[in-house]
């Protein structure tokens, strides 16, 4: 892999030099930013001269004249009270770019992280036996993005999805199937998500009726929770079942959203259960948990009810039983001391914000948190309707996830469909296209949007080719493969002796900022930002578009390779920006 250096890094070190030859003793950082007046903007000398005691415009001058502009500073010029306005020369960006083309391993020239470490991310936490709704969405969309993220700057990142297999509900499932043993047959030895969960919900319905209406069967179904719980091997087996019937059902949807779940990866609150006393006794005799009125509490100053009194985080309830602060804690163990993790994060509904907060400041107290581990919950709002109320049927019930990934296709292949005699694309292609296109929309709606912000599912919006859609960023990266296939025997070439037009320094300049952009997300798990960045990517290629034809025939050769080596880089960062969203780029659309 080659690493490129950016344009960014190569002017901050040239302003770093000039500043150090200025100031020796300043070690001052020019504090270069992205700027709309020139192609940088230097900051770091008003705040330097202020502790040298000097006039900040006498000290950017002087600083100015010690810059080694050479092939990469082709102006620098001192603004207002003591900015410095840079522009590079038109040669420096079309040699980067060159090498970012050259990198033959997709990554695009972009660096590996200088201090890779061990993030655990706990994401897409599926119930066992209840159908995949809305609300499971965000957190197995946002989740999978920043894996890919941060797996793309080097990261090791190890996958956690916490599902919900544990509980009383299970003791009544349990009970059920055992006194109606073919419920969960199949007719045949092959069966889809959809039929499973559908023999899950039918069975639940059935036993959740049974449970209501009959005392006695209500006392068998408690006794089987205890059995389960102890570990009884009948009951196990029975428990075994339904997760394995889940997890057929949970795969299925995630093959529709075109994301990889690994079974590994599945580790359910039923995989802390033997840690559980013993998270309890550390905690105890740590002081950091207390018993009162029998259940054992951690208590915050700054956490009060309504009433004024504190509420703690209980760990064990009164009569013995667990709940889910002691497998989060058990959990937070795990991955802290077997799997050896630096980050423990974890994308989870912002309506568990305090629960998770709760759970932190324990771990930090028992010592499994602290500088050298941190923990983060990458919180997110809810999926509205257009109406801006949480998304729901008609009936009034919550969407099941199957049905809205459904709908999002069936829309995005009618759309693809009007287009495919333009396009000469075949059925097989019309459908395969319109599964990238209406699962893509639905994942980029939710992640152009920041996490923590609320947003309206609007599928027409979604499927538009205008406006901030990755259709319209699929139909951008399209559009170039077809202007490449009709190029001829024209090739992309960069020819940095060309001076560039003002679409094509804009281009390249944007360009220039994908690894930058792509570090800041990983820094702060912010796929919201390389969304945007891709946005603005696709909307300055339809300005280029418009102002620099490519293949116009009054080109001169070496124009028209230029042009096609900057749409062709433009289209594989596009690629390569849509893929770390889990997003799809079809060639022809």
């Amino acid at each position: 892999m080659t690493s490129v250096t950016s344009l960014t890094d190569l002017v901050h070190q040239r302003l770093a030099n000039a500043l150090s030859a200025t100031l020796p003793e300043a070690g001052a950082d020019p504090l270069l930013r992205r700027s709309d007046r020139a192609d940088f903007q230097a900051n770091g000398i008003l705040a330097l001269a202020k502790k040298a005691k000097a006039n900040p415009r006498e000290l950017a001058t002087q600083v100015v004249a010690n810059v080694v502009s050479g092939e990469v500073i082709r102006e620098i010029e001192v603004s207002g009270p003591g900015f410095l306005n840079v522009t590079v020369t038109d040669e420096a960006i079309t040699r980067n770019l060159a090498e970012r083309y050259a990198d033959d391993t997709a990554r695009l020239g972009v660096p590996h992280a200088a201090r890779p470490g061990t993030t655990v991310i706990d994401y897409a936490q599926p119930n066992v036996a209840k159908e995949m709704h809305v609300g499971h969405l965000r957190s197995a969309v946002i989740g999978d993005a920043v894996v890919r993220i941060l797996e793309f700057t080097g990261e090791a990142v190890v996958r956690r999805h916490h599902i919900g297999d544990w509980g009383t509900q299970f003791g009544m499932l349990i009970q059920y199937l055992d006194e109606h043993p073919h419920e969960l047959d199949h007719k045949d030895a092959e069966v889809s998500g959809e039929e499973a969960m559908s023999n899950l919900d039918r069975l639940y319905k059935a036993a959740r009726r049974l449970f209501d209406s009959d005392e006695e069967f209500k006392a068998r179904a408690r006794r089987r929770v205890v059995d389960l719980q102890a570990g009884d091997p009948d009951t196990l087996a029975a428990w075994q079942k339904f997760v394995d019937e889940s997890k057929i059902y949970f795969f299925s949807v995630f093959e529709k959203l075109d994301m990889e779940i690994r079974d590994e990866d599945i580790v359910g609150e039923s995989g802390y259960n033997d840690m559980l006393h013993e998270t309890c006794r550390l905690l105890e005799e740590s002081g950091v948990a207390v018993r009162s009125e029998g259940a054992l509490c951690v208590f915050f100053d700054d956490i009060k009810g309504p009433d004024g009194n504190p509420v703690p985080l209980i760990v064990q309830k009164s009569d013995g039983g667990f709940g889910y602060a002691a497998t989060d804690l058990s959990a937070i163990r795990d991955r802290v001391f077997q799997l050896k993790a630096d980050t423990l994060l974890y994308v989870v509904d912002a309506r568990q914000s305090l629960h998770f907060r709760m759970v932190f400041e324990t771990a930090r107290r028992a010592g499994w948190l602290g500088d050298d581990v941190k923990a983060h919950q990458l919180a997110f709002g809810t999926v509205l309707g257009k109406d801006g109320k949480p998304f729901k049927t008609r009936e009034g019930e919550t969407v099941r996830l199957v049905d809205l990934l459904d709908e999002a296709v069936d829309r995005a292949t009618a759309v693809v469909g009007e287009k495919r005699e333009k396009v000469g694309l075949t059925d097989e292609e019309v459908v395969e296209n319109g599964r990238f296109v209406g699962i893509g929309a639905v994942k980029y709606a939710d992640l152009s949007t920041s996490a923590v912000r609320d947003y309206k599912f609007d599928l027409d919006q979604m499927v538009s080719l205008n406006g901030d859609t990755s259709v319209y960023l699929q139909y951008a990266y399209a559009r170039i493969q077809s202007i490449l296939r009709r190029a001829g025997d024209a090739r992309p070439a960069a020819r940095p002796e060309l001076a560039l037009a003002p679409a094509e320094r804009a281009l390249g300049l944007h360009l220039d900022r994908f690894g930058e952009t792509v570090a800041e997300v990983a820094a702060a798990y912010e796929p919201h930002k390389l969304a945007a960045y891709l946005y603005q990517l696709a909307s300055l290629l339809t300005t280029f578009y418009d102002q620099c034809h490519v293949l116009s025939p009054d080109n001169a050769p070496e124009v028209v390779e230029n042009r096609l080596f900057l749409v062709d880089l433009t289209a594989r960062t596009l690629h390569r920006g849509m893929a770390l969203l889990g997003i799809r780029t079809p060639e022809r659309l």
